[in-house]
Parts: structure tokens; sequence; C-alpha cells
């Protein structure tokens, strides 16, 4: 959704409905089938279409579709949820608005973004999936719960599942990388986090599955911009994520601004009600993206609104965000016989079902305790928990020569435009984390970990993103001066998110020409990255001796960057998406097809006609898996249970790995399986296990996987969603690129 941050304060307009001691108090209501279906019976067709209906807060950004008469509409009972409306005080005044006015009394629902934290901000999404640590994940998700609840949340629009493999979009930040596998975990375990294990419990909001679907596939990387793909594409890839939620208990969808195969998904009866509605037995709500309805216009898909609400309504679509579309045309339509009573009342009654799930029919106040608010915003076990994450989070691209750890008591230069920023470092898509005071910087987590006398400066040197260049005199001496040079470099915030496309992801502004002069030195640098993408980052790699990817860390990544430089904590992070060596190379992912004529590098006897570039290896700079450690693993034994597998059986596979450096460490070990001939082509590997580890200094483990024929299922020639007898290899090893590997049949 388009992001919005001004919220329109209700406690004026409210000011005549006071708080009573008597609405805190709940009442026992029937079964949800019945008290809905009793609610139902009461309700007029309009009634029904109102609870369809979402307004943002702020009127004066959503414009006179959803924005005129806001209040009398609330207090109508026109209304059946609220965007970008915050704070415990502030929504008890507007829930009692519907409550004590409408005629039913149906309470509101309140959703906002809350999508790496609320007000503890953790690592953004992509920075999390580094962690390989689904438990690590579903704890940031809690949290973000538990907090956004207590402000008066019900709803987040989280998690973003989409599969990506365009770091030229913006949104990569948002989501779990380009895998299928990790990326289904990772969805399953932000559901489990946001909706906990019992919706009622005033400490949950609900759990949104987005961009339904295949938004991460826009054309040119361009965000909004068209997808299209093959149905087996569509399934083997792009759904699997969703359907993972589904499986977690997830209560709510949205769908995505794109089209695919020239329908819009907002109007897509084959994806919301034929795929996720009937074929994945889907029982909650399915919402619009922020005027996703409208956009059905200029996509040339619809001819007015009331077209784009009937159409939209009738392909599966329950709520329509902001659009006003169904508020203003749906009760014609019906008039009409363009949609039917059948379809409407199982929208309302999907609204209303997420409603009861929330106990908000049994007390509509549940979520507005103000000191319950006070209690659970920034609790230290919060904010330790987003530096637990954020260290996680830490993948090392590069360590010439061990420059990392940093001695403690070096004479050390940070310089860069994020080396004392507190604004930016928690990213995109922040909530309500406050970026000045609260989170921690570069500077502010130096000197809390080394304290005053520590022999460290810190200078900007150049801008984020601009030309100025006055700033590096000063910078350039206190590099002149010191042992080693810290760079603490990136991207503005909102360089990346939504509507964050671009074609040059390169360092911006003058970081690199800055780079080069550092450079000249001829001192050690130590480049530390904040962004949201992954960057181009071939000089770099080059000429840098230590390169240390953070993200967007969060409200604690200061700290967790200091621990992790000056190795208090030992990065053990993995990329969850490849870095290019170019734009030109982009999409660039590990698990591609094998094309008929593919290239074995310089080895290779024909180097003319085959499926390369000319001007560039084929291969990532720094492929989808990889991160690098303070320590060394070594991997050995690898044995598989049997030569055969049959399909009613499971395979053990097993490997030791064993810590040989000087360090103790945590390793992400990665199980890969190629399918070798198949009714359609497959994959040259696709990640089926992982297991993250702890290995003090020379110790050894022996890690094991299991996998059964469900594992190693694909959409066949057939589009039948099955596993085909025949040879398999498998891959084991700290990376996509793993060169340990075996082989099984799979026979019946």
């Amino acid at each position: 959704m388009r992001r919005r941050l001004l919220l329109l304060s209700m406690l004026t307009l409210a000011s005549g409905y006071g708080q009573k001691k008597n609405d805190d108090k709940s009442v026992k209501i029937k079964p949800k089938a019945e008290f809905v279906a009793d609610l139902m019976s009461k309700m007029t067709v309009e009634e029904k279409i109102y609870q369809l209906v979402q307004f943002s807060s702020d009127g004066t950004v959503t414009g006179p579709k959803s924005g005129d008469n806001y209040i009398t509409r609330i207090q109508q009972g026109k209304v059946g949820s609220v965007l970008n409306a915050t704070g415990a005080a502030n929504n008890r005044m507007i829930q009692k608005l519907a409550v004590e006015n409408s005629r039913l009394k149906i309470p509101l629902l309140f959703g906002h973004d809350v999508i790496h934290g609320y007000k503890t901000i953790f690592p953004i999404n992509l920075g999390m999936a580094s962690s390989f640590d689904p438990a690590a994940v579903e704890k940031a998700a809690r949290v973000a719960a538990v907090e956004a609840s207590a402000g008066g949340i019900h709803w987040t629009f989280a998690p973003m599942v989409d599969i990506a493999r365009d770091p030229r979009w913006g949104r990569v930040s948002e989501g779990s990388g380009e895998d299928v596998y990790l990326g289904s975990k990772l969805a399953a375990a932000n559901v489990r986090g946001f909706q906990g294990d019992d919706l009622s419990k005033n400490n949950t909001i609900l759990a949104c599955a987005k961009h339904f679907a295949a938004y991460g596939a826009a054309e040119a990387g361009r965000d909004y911009n068209t997808t299209d793909m093959s149905e087996r594409v569509l399934r083997d890839t792009y759904l699997p994520p969703f359907h993972a939620a589904v499986d977690a208990g997830v209560k709510t969808f949205m769908a995505s601004f794109n089209e695919i195969s020239g329908v819009p998904s907002t109007g897509n009866k084959h994806l919301l009600r034929d795929v996720l509605k009937e074929e994945w037995k889907f029982d909650g709500m399915v919402v619009s993206d922020y005027t996703g309805v409208n956009e059905m216009i200029a996509h040339g898909f619809a001819k007015d609104d009331q077209d784009a609400a009937q159409l939209a309504l009738n392909a599966g679509m329950d709520m329509d965000m902001v659009g006003g579309t169904f508020m203003n045309t749906l009760k014609k339509s019906y008039d009409e016989g363009k949609v039917s009573i059948e379809v409407i009342n199982d929208a309302c009654k999907r609204v209303l079902d997420v409603k009861y799930d929330l106990g908000l029919f049994e007390d509509p106040y549940r979520y507005f305790d103000e000191a319950r608010e006070k209690e659970n915003t920034y609790k230290p076990e919060f904010l330790e928990a987003a530096l637990d994450v954020a260290k996680k989070s830490m993948v090392l691209l590069k360590n010439k020569n061990n420059v990392l750890p940093l001695k403690k008591d070096m004479k050390i230069a940070f310089v860069g435009p994020l080396a004392s920023d507190e604004y930016n470092i928690i990213g995109s898509w922040a909530a309500l984390g406050e970026r000045d005071g609260r989170a921690v910087s570069v500077k502010e987590g130096v000197m809390n970990l080394l304290g005053a006398n520590a022999k460290v400066t810190f200078d900007a040197g150049v801008e984020l993103s601009g030309n100025k260049s006055n700033m590096m005199k000063a910078a350039y001496a206190n590099a002149l001066k010191a042992d080693v040079i810290v760079a603490v470099m990136g991207e503005r915030e909102n360089q990346s998110g939504e509507a964050g496309s671009q074609t040059n992801i390169d360092l911006p502004g003058m970081q690199k020409e800055f780079l080069m002069q550092l450079r000249g030195l001829g001192k050690p640098i130590v480049l530390v990255l904040m962004n949201g993408r992954p960057l181009t980052l071939s000089w770099e790699d080059e000429n840098i001796d230590a390169i240390l990817e953070t993200w967007w860390s969060g409200t604690r990544g200061g700290d967790a960057i200091a621990q992790t430089l000056f190795g208090d904590n030992n990065p053990n992070g993995k990329l969850p998406i490849s870095f290019p060596r170019s734009v030109g190379q982009i999409p660039v992912y590990y698990n591609h097809k094998n094309t008929g004529r593919p290239y074995l590098g310089q080895s290779d006897s024909e180097q003319k006609y085959k499926s390369r570039y000319t001007d560039s290896d084929n291969s990532p700079l720094y492929p989808f898996g990889y991160g690098l450690s303070y320590t060394q693993f070594d991997y050995s034994n690898l044995k598989l249970s049997a030569a055969k597998l049959k399909f009613n059986e499971k395979l053990t596979i097993s490997v030791e790995v064993t810590n040989t450096g000087n360090y103790a460490g945590d390793e992400v070990v990665q199980l890969y399986v190629k399918d070798v001939v198949g009714s359609v082509t497959r994959p040259v590997r696709e990640l089926k296990g992982f297991e993250k580890i702890n290995l003090k200094k020379g110790e050894k483990k022996t890690v094991t996987f299991a996998i059964s024929s469900d594992d190693l299922k694909f959409y066949n020639i057939d589009m039948q969603n099955t596993a085909e007898a025949g040879d398999f290899e498998i891959f084991v090893g700290g990376s996509s690129d793993a060169t340990l590997n075996g082989k099984f049949e799979l026979v019946k």
C-alpha cells in the first residue's frame, strides 16, 4: 500500500464521547456461526455492503471518494474498517462513534502497516530473512503484535510473501528474497508471530499474506508493472509461500496491484475464488491494495467504478481499501442484478467472522487500554529481542586478511553519511518507530561498546545521495591518522520500499567516489552497508578489504553493528537473495534452469555458442545462501541412508560440520536437491532444508536432514503436483554453491 503518514486526531472530533467505566466489560455471545448468521439476518443489503468498506483516518489523503463525511459515516454504520488510526485512546474514541451510534453497533476493524515492528523496530524483512531463523522471525512478529495491539491495532498488512528476484524492484526489502522454501518457512513464522495461538487474546493481530499474487515478478523491476507467466511458474514459484501462510492459519489476504496474464489480481476470479477460496479452502477475508479496485479502470479492465467494483466482488474481493467503489456502487449493481446477494453475503460473513475471532463483539474496546499501551511499548525485553535479531541478520560478504573483527584499542576513522545516522537505520515501513533519539546509530553503538576513551572519529565525508564534496576534507584527514577506516554507506530509507524502483543500484551519490579516494591511502577499509536491496558492488568487492551487509537493522541496529565489527557478535547471516555483478545480469538467481547450451566456464571447450555473457560471468557476485564468518567451517562425510527412495518412505542425509577456525560461531547448513530429468525442465538445484548450528572452536557436529517424495513435487507436464521417479542429486554446504554432493533414485 502507499504510505500514509498523517493520522487524523479524533480527540477533538469525538470530545462528546467520554470514557465509561463499563465499556471495558465483555459479554458472552453465541458461537461464531450462529452469532454471525443471526446478525446478518438483521442487516439490510446496504449494511452488508458497508462492512466491506475501509476508510483511511486521514481524509486529506484519501480524497473525496472515501474522505467525505468521515465521522458521520462511521456513526451511521457505513464503515467496516479504518486504516491508519493509531493509539489506544484515539481508536477507542473512533470505536465509540460506531458502537454507540450505529443501528447494529458493529465494531470497526483497525488496520495499520506493521511490517517489521510497530514501535520497537526490527531489521527490514529482507534482513530478518538473512538470519535463516524462523524462530527469530516469529519472535519479531510476536513483539510487533504485542506493541501494535496495545496501540489499538487489530490488523497488520504483513507479511509480504512475494518471491522477488529483481533488486531493481524496491519492495524486495519487505520480503524474504528469491527462494520458495525459505520464503514459505518465514511466511508461516510471521503468521504464527502476529496471530499467536489464540486470536481472541488481546495481544494478537490479524496477519495478511500479500500481495496475491506474483507482485514480485513485475517486468523490469518497476513497481505496479505488468506480470506475465505460465501457470506452472506461478504455482511452482510464486504461490507456495501464500499456501504456507494459509496452512499456518492466516486470516486475511491482500490482492496485488499487478495483472497476471492480462487480468488484474484485484479482479482475478481464478486467483481469488478458484484457487484461494475453493482449492485452498481459505475461510478468511481478502482486501484490495490501496485503491486497487479503482485502478482496474487505468488497467483497461473496467470502464468505471461500478464496473470495477462488481468485477472485484464477483472475483472474490471482500473489502475495498479506501477506493470508495463498494460504498458508492455495489447497491446499484445489486439492484441491476450484476452482483448477487449470495456473493455479498459471503464477503460480509468473512469480514464479520474475523471481527468475531478477535473478540470484538464480546468487547469492542478490548484493544484500547492506555495503561497496557504504555506498559507494552519499548519494553526492555522487546529492545533485547530487536538487538538479537539484528545481530543474526548481519551478513559478512568479504573479509580479506581477517581485517574483521576489529581490535578495540585501534585508531579507527568512521566515515560515511550513515556513520552517525539515526533516521535511516530503521528502514522503510517503520510504522511508529522513532527515528531520531530512540534509534541507535553506529556512532552511538560504538561508544556504547567502547566507552568514552575509544580512539575513534566520526565524519560523514559525503552526502547520502547528493553531490556535495565539501565534507571530505575533515573525513580524509582523520582517515589519514587511523589504523583502519570503516565506511558506513548505503541508501536512504525510502530509496528502497514501495515506489522505490531503480535502474541504478550502485552506491548512490558520491559514496563510491569517496571510497576510491580513501583507497588511495593504502589503509585497510571496512565497508558497512545499510540498504534495502542487493547493490551492485563489483568495484567494492575487488578493492575493499571487508564488506559487512547490515541492511536497515532497526532500533538497536547501531549496537548490533558495533558488536559485530568488534567481534562480540560473530556474523552468521546468509543472503536470501543473490547480489548481481551488474544491473545487466538481472534477474539473477540460484535456482535457474540449465538451458540446452549451459556454459561450463573457462574449461568449456566451446566458448562462443553457449548461454553466457561475453563481458561478464554468469554467476552472481554473491549467491543465495552465501555469508562468511570470523571462523571457518569444513563439511565432510556426507552419507545417505539409501541409494533408492520409495514414494512412501523417507531418506536421511547426514553431514559432518567442523569448526576449523579460531572463534565459536553459527553456521547455516543448507541442503539442495536437483531433479536430473523431468517431464518438464527442472531447476539446477533447489533448497530443501537448512539448519543453523553453533560450533565451538574445534567442535564437530553431525547434521541430519530427512526428505520424502513430497519434498520433490512440482507441476508436471499434465499440471499435476507430483514427484516423478528418477535420478536426483543432492548438495550440502554453506551456500547455494555447495559442492559436496551425493545422489539417489526415487522409485515406485
